[in-house]
């Protein structure tokens, strides 16, 4: 990650120059990406922290955003039958990202960005923000815009997949190819529903069999399909973050002109 991102992780700075720059107006970013949460045979289990860190760090360099240390555990039921996997409870995730956004808005930044790598973890965290000031908050789902979708549709070769499979492996091959071991990517079986439950690596009669943990065909993944599912992901992004900002900045104005009268 570049010197240019890298200025804007708050764990990198000390808490009077958080400080300064909330008092400067900058909006903050929490990632919420997995540390700890099996990706198949072919790619590591900070897979999610890998992306979450990487778009973040972008969009503090486009916007003068801070961001947060990622939210590395969150839950992800359908995964803990594979070693190192860890989830937790819906209602623990929740609090934990209520209470976190909470201390955020409370040291004063003027907006919140959410920016959520998961699938399961989108409607805990939809709960906990309900429950705050929304007009200062943000949720970025990173697989729902409208660029990412045309590309992702026109792009992948694969009959499923939703995890560690062409379309993720393609991310990663783009954003860390020394982390990717395409020798060791393996297709799951055909499971045949769009969305399937727990995965297993070890009940082969069961719907949800997943020897090596993808479901979906990594071995169709390439670099260049990666670089363009980013740039979609990223332009999407980017396009949400800007128009928040901009009904903030639009209020703001309109409450001047309010006081000027």
């Amino acid at each position: 990650m570049g010197t240019d991102t890298e200025r804007h992780f708050i764990e990198r700075m000390t808490w009077d120059d958080v400080a300064r720059r909330i008092s400067h107006g900058a909006a903050a970013i929490l990632p919420i990406g997995a540390a700890a949460k099996e990706h198949g045979f072919h790619l590591p289990l900070n897979t999610d922290r890998i992306q979450a860190e990487w778009l973040a760090g972008q969009l503090a360099a486009r916007f003068g955003a801070l961001i947060w240390p990622t939210l590395a555990y969150g839950y992800y039921p359908a995964f803990v039958a594979y070693a190192g996997s860890s989830s937790l409870s819906s209602a623990t995730f929740e609090a934990v990202v209520r209470e976190i956004a909470t201390g955020i808005l409370g040291h004063g930044c003027r907006k919140l960005f959410v920016l959520n790598t998961g699938i399961s973890t989108l409607s805990p965290v939809e709960r906990a923000l309900a429950r705050l000031d929304m007009g200062r908050i943000m949720h970025l789902r990173i697989h729902d815009g409208p660029r990412y979708r045309e590309a992702a549709e026109r792009l992948a070769e694969q009959n499923h997949g939703s995890h560690a499979d062409e379309l993720e492996t393609s991310l990663m091959l783009a954003l860390a190819p020394d982390l990717v071991d395409m020798n060791r990517a393996e297709p799951s079986p055909a499971i045949g529903r769009e969305a399937p439950g727990a995965l297993t690596p070890l009940d082969t009669t069961s719907p949800n069999y997943s020897r090596s943990g993808s479901y979906g065909d990594p071995t169709l993944a390439t670099p260049a399909k990666g670089q363009i599912l980013l740039a979609a992901m990223l332009g999407d992004l980017s396009e949400q973050v800007a128009a928040f900002l901009a009904d903030e900045a639009n209020q703001r104005s309109g409450d001047a002109r309010s006081v000027s009268r």
